[in-house]
């Protein structure tokens, strides 16, 4: 074989076992988030605490994401991508461990504005490290398969729960061994660092770059945000939703993990699709898919099986729209902007994450039907994509 194919050979087997590396780590993250919001949502339901402090309780996680958001783009640049990741990886295991030491509502909200913060970092650094290397004919795929990793191990976080039977703290120490599991392989991978930016977009402000990729991209960031409000609000507010209306604990576990499945299902036909005709098409049908399911899902009533059906066929519209909006950012964005591209995202989606236990909570207190309300929130969300419009992209 000659010296040059060898060597091409070679880089991409480097770049596939990179690839790999980052979405191992990425899926042990959604196993730990996966499992987080649901489990400390049962507990402190179990200890008499009400939705609304528990919902607000469930925002730490994405407090701590906005909290650090700004501070990121510049150590990616400076230290490159492996750092970052290490740094993030290590906060939220750690922070795992500690959750059984000691219960309290302020501590454990502080533990979770820790791993918001370890999580983000994490994120920000492996979307960025592979939105930057992607080729563009295969970009929608290989975020499709980020995706559908990081739901698989969101899918099987909730399955956790039912452990807190035999050991409260044991559903902590089991997700926070393996993450630290995952993130020791990001020591096999050499370090890289994202594309120079030229002179005159390193001279800009934060809020001017952030206000440049807005421009362009706007329009990309409204599936995170919904995504990360269903997310939390789901995972966070739909337990208590249903323990008041009579389903199993067992069965919620089973529920929430069925929306991360239908996820799994789609997201790789989806990302393939969106190659094929258009991310802005795929979204939309999507968003108005989702729609129909989580209205089906509100007048299935208490019918578990109706429920899960709904909530399932949902997952499969609405589950990849946070990968699907990240491709979408990275065909409107100049490259040079694409970390901030990819910062805005994360924080978009934490803004979403945010207010999604907050208002779920008050939904529940006021007796609305919770999933009726979930369809009308992603109406709101495809009527203002189809209207949305961008600046074009230029050459950099």
């Amino acid at each position: 074989m000659p010296a040059r194919e060898a060597s091409s050979v070679a880089a991409r087997l480097s770049e596939r076992t990179r690839f790999w590396i980052l979405v191992i780590i990425v899926s042990i993250s959604g196993f730990s988030q996966g499992m987080l919001l649901p489990l400390i949502s049962v507990i402190f339901e179990q200890d008499g605490i009400s939705s609304t402090l528990n919902g607000l309780n469930a925002t730490g996680l994405y407090i701590g994401t906005l909290l650090i958001s700004p501070f990121m783009e510049a150590p990616l640049r400076r230290f490159g991508y492996k750092p970052v990741i290490v740094v993030g990886g290590l906060t939220v295991f750690l922070a795992l461990f500690l959750f059984p030491l000691y219960k309290s509502v302020t501590f454990w909200f502080i533990l979770r504005l820790l791993i918001g913060m370890g999580d983000n970092a994490l994120h920000f650094a492996t979307q960025t490290w592979i939105t930057s290397t992607s080729p563009q004919a295969r970009l929608g795929r290989n975020i499709a398969v980020y995706g559908l990793m990081f739901s698989a191990g969101f899918a099987v976080g909730p399955l956790f729960v039912p452990m807190i039977g035999i050991f409260e703290g044991l559903p902590f120490i089991v997700s926070g061994a393996l993450c630290m599991a995952a993130w020791s392989l990001v020591f096999f991978l050499d370090n890289d660092r994202p594309e120079a930016v030229q002179e005159k977009e390193a001279a800009m402000p934060f809020h001017k770059r952030v206000l440049t990729t807005m421009k362009y991209a706007w329009v990309a960031f409204i599936p995170p945000f919904g995504y990360g409000f269903l997310e939390s609000s789901l995972n966070a507010i739909y337990p208590v939703y249903a323990l008041r209306t009579g389903i199993d604990v067992g069965m919620v576990s089973v529920i929430l993990a069925s929306f991360s499945v239908g996820a799994i299902l789609s997201q790789i036909p989806l990302g393939m699709l969106s190659d094929r005709i258009g991310r802005r098409n795929v979204l939309l049908l999507a968003l108005i898919g989702g729609t129909v399911a989580f209205l089906g899902g509100g007048l299935a009533g208490s019918s578990e099986w109706g429920v899960l059906a709904a909530v399932m066929i949902a997952g499969m519209l609405v589950g990849s729209t946070f990968t699907l909006g990240i491709a979408y950012m990275t065909d409107l964005t100049p490259k040079p902007f694409l970390p901030m591209g990819n910062l805005l995202c994360g924080i978009f989606f934490s803004i979403g994450s945010l207010t999604g236990p907050i208002l779920g909570g008050v939904i529940v207190e006021s007796g609305t039907d919770y999933l009726t309300f979930i369809s009308l929130f992603v109406a709101a969300l495809f009527a203002v994509f189809l209207f949305g419009r961008t600046k074009p992209i230029k050459a950099y």
